[in-house]
């Protein structure tokens, strides 16, 4: 049975900011962060997201002030059920250049928590050397009830595509809704219920390097894109809540659990800039192009894990939300591609403009570095006719993203022998025919409307111009063919 919706929920705004929160008056030390008996007889307890000395602009940490500390549990064992779907390491992984697609991943129809329901799509790097990245697709049926997940691998982005989520955590409480996301820094524990639903499944990027950052903007100037207020923290929240209670724990893409008799979510209050948030994707403000061409995918870029290479990403979340296309005499879809980049693609609702059929919403593409890729052949038909030149709306209820990345993504096992694996997607394209006109199309285009004597005198001067100038190297037979025509 699903959850029974709660109300709406309270939250901090802001994008990094440095946040303090109580969920009781006075729960907060002020004077310190760790005092010798902290107020109202909380213990304090420091998570750190970066090294104790990284340069102050990059430092994160928060300090909770909780019921009861973490470090009061059992010890931990690896998990009592198989998790062969789940990976945070690469080498065995499958390289590729074929372009790959998946049709919409089942919801089970057993019961499946989030963190059972985690399927390891592909990566690159190694969690242990905390390097690189994984993605990863979620379907559940159930909320995770008594028990809760720490990712010490890296930050997760959890994008929802099909059903509400409450996600508890050690700061407070989140509403994600598709069409929303959220972020849970490494780390940090939380619990993932279905509200309203027993049909959830989503998306999950995880990066075991940095934290994600909003892009800079540059030259777009100070606005435009996601805005830092639009992110919210949540207010802190706490239960007191004695039961057996499971704390699971990954390490290098394995599960470990650990029992402990009472809630984990008993902070009282916390200061910091080391936070979960969430953010929804309907306030992010596009920028496009208001003359001519198509810009790159990266003008739509939400957030950000910069690489040491200046430019060059970990990942990025890229989204492509509805918005005007009116762009002259341009090819108005995603242009045919090569990227040293690798795109991840999926379809939280509504139609992809670059596929009008067999990309659906809880699907997903895969393109690796090099590999060609773009607009199927229905899609290249209708952005050519003449009648695009208008302005047009892309429809109102379109949402689709891009997890990209510099790395060369490794496919692993449980996604290659998916029964969701799309086997005929390299046919999208096997319409797209050659309109080529060459010379041919060129004489028809001087010579359209002359006949007879006058359309071969005017072919004649044409030829003799080009022998001329040295840019005739026609035969006979292809004069011939073009006077037949």
């Amino acid at each position: 049975m699903a959850d029974v919706v709660q109300p709406s929920l309270e939250y901090l705004s802001g994008f990094g900011n440095y946040f303090e929160s109580e969920a009781v008056a006075g729960a907060l030390p002020t004077a310190q962060n760790n005092p010798r008996v902290a107020p109202l007889g909380l213990y304090a307890e420091q998570l750190s997201g970066t090294a104790f000395t990284a340069p102050r602009r990059e430092n994160k940490r928060s300090w909770l002030y909780r019921i009861r500390p973490s470090v009061t549990h059992e010890p931990f064992h690896p998990l009592d059920f198989p998790v062969e779907s789940l990976t945070g390491e690469f080498d065995r992984g499958v390289i590729t250049p074929n372009q790959l697609r998946w049709r919409p991943f089942a919801i089970p129809s057993d019961s499946v928590d989030f963190v059972r329901g985690l399927t390891t799509i592909c990566g690159a790097g190694s969690a242990g050397k905390k390097d690189g990245f994984a993605i990863h697709v979620y379907t559940a049926s159930i909320s995770m009830h008594n028990s809760c997940l720490a990712n010490a691998d890296g930050d997760m982005l959890i994008v929802p595509q099909q059903g509400k989520m409450k996600v508890t955590t050690e700061f407070g409480l989140l509403d994600v809704a598709p069409g929303e996301i959220c972020v849970i820094q490494r780390g940090m524990r939380f619990s993932v219920g279905l509200q309203g639903t027993n049909a959830a499944r989503g998306y999950v990027l995880e990066i075991f390097s940095g934290h994600f950052e909003l892009p800079d903007l540059g030259p777009i100037g100070s606005n435009g894109l996601a805005d830092a207020r639009h992110f919210q923290t949540p207010v802190a929240w706490y239960e007191d809540k004695s039961c057996h209670y499971l704390v699971i724990q990954k390490y290098e893409g394995e599960l470990f659990s650990a029992a402990q008799s009472f809630s984990p979510f008993n902070v009282v209050a916390w200061h910091g800039n080391y936070t979960p948030y969430k953010y929804d994707l309907s306030k992010f403000c596009p920028m496009n192009s208001v003359a001519f061409d198509h810009p790159d995918p990266s003008i739509f870029t939400v957030l950000t894990c910069p690489s040491a290479v200046p430019g060059t990403a970990v990942a990025d979340f890229v989204i492509f939300p509805p918005r005007w296309t009116v762009a002259q005499h341009t090819f108005r879809p995603p242009y045919y591609h090569r990227n040293s980049m690798s795109e991840f693609m999926g379809l939280i609702r509504g139609t992809y403009e670059a596929k009008q059929e067999g990309f659906l919403p809880g699907g997903a593409s895969l393109h690796l570095c090099m590999t060609p890729h773009g607009p199927d052949t229905s899609t290249y038909e209708q952005a050519i006719q003449a009648s695009n030149e208008e302005p047009k709306q892309l429809q109102s209820n379109t949402l689709a993203f891009m997890f990209e990345t510099n790395y060369m993504p490794r496919i692993t096992a449980a996604a290659l022998g998916s029964p969701h694996v799309d086997r005929d997607y390299y046919r999208c394209w096997e319409g797209l025919k050659s309109h080529f006109e060459g010379h041919t199309g060129k004489f028809a285009a001087i010579y359209d409307g002359h006949e007879g004597s006058q359309a071969a005198t005017y072919l004649a001067a044409y030829l003799h111009n080009e022998i001329k100038s040295g840019l005739a190297p026609y035969t006979a037979g292809h004069v011939h063919r073009f006077v037949e025509s």
